[in-house]
């Protein structure tokens, strides 16, 4: 399984950045995590639109679904429309997205397949578990593998015990870290530092730690120095241009 960061900024595309958007890939089956803001034109410096092959977004937040737009409009509005695009998400969370074009638009554009938080499902080569993770909105954490190689998305969520046990083992945890050392009060139950994700990550016991959906005041350096204190394995920012192979596990 490869994993290219197509953005990892938390609220709002900081200058050049993008927000949250991660595409996986799997002997060729493209699989795009949370298009949030700017992330389509990093995507189509890699893929055209329609070699994508399906969708999952953890929750309503625009810096994480806002460029499904887009994207759906570049696969119908061409000559050749592309088939309809599985996009896998909770019961309206995208309501709001769905709903920017004329009605009827873009209907033939996606095949929209909700899940409830807690269920698991298939996806091409990709098995998915999901897990309810506190944050101001539904927020499912996705748990990812394909031929043993696991990966975990904690969408945007607040410290808990649950992001451990939804990433107990896996090879890497792409993790919020919206704040280098300290959330804010108004926000400690929803977002999570990068210190708090490093004692998560050693507590699951992942492989590798990727700090993801910083704001744009954090400091990457800062939330690197702050992640080290409490996580010995290798640890990333979610940068564009980011690309990590997750090998195959034996046995």
């Amino acid at each position: 399984m490869e994993i290219t960061v197509l953005g990892g900024c938390g609220a709002w595309p900081a200058a050049g950045l993008a927000c949250s958007g991660y595409l996986l890939d799997h002997d060729g089956f493209l699989l795009l995590v949370d298009p949030g803001y700017a992330t389509l034109p990093r995507l189509l410096e890699l893929v055209p639109a329609e070699r994508i092959d399906a969708v999952a977004v953890t929750h309503k937040h625009p810096d994480h679904c806002a460029d499904l737009n887009p994207l759906l409009r570049a696969r119908a509005l061409r000559d050749d429309p592309a088939p309809g695009l599985p996009v896998h998400t909770l019961p309206g969370a995208l309501d709001a997205v769905l709903a920017l074009d004329r009605p009827g638009m873009l209907d033939e554009a996606y095949d929209l397949q909700e899940f409830a938080a807690g269920e698991a499902f298939e996806v091409g080569p990709f098995g998915i578990e999901t897990m309810l993770l506190p944050h101001y909105v539904p927020n499912a954490g996705l748990r990812i593998r394909a031929d043993g190689a696991t990966v975990t998305y904690t969408g945007d969520t607040g410290p808990s015990p649950l992001v451990a046990e939804l990433a107990a083992s896996s090879d890497v945890l792409i993790a919020d870290a919206s704040y280098a050392e300290e959330v804010p009060e108004d926000s400690a139950a929803y977002l999570t530092s990068a210190r708090q994700a490093a004692l998560q990550a050693t507590e699951a016991g992942v492989g590798r730690l990727v700090l993801t959906h910083l704001v744009p005041e954090t400091d990457p350096d800062a939330a690197l120095r702050a992640a080290r204190d409490g996580f010995g394995g290798p640890i990333d920012v979610a940068r564009p241009g980011l690309t990590l192979d997750v090998p195959q596990q034996s046995g």
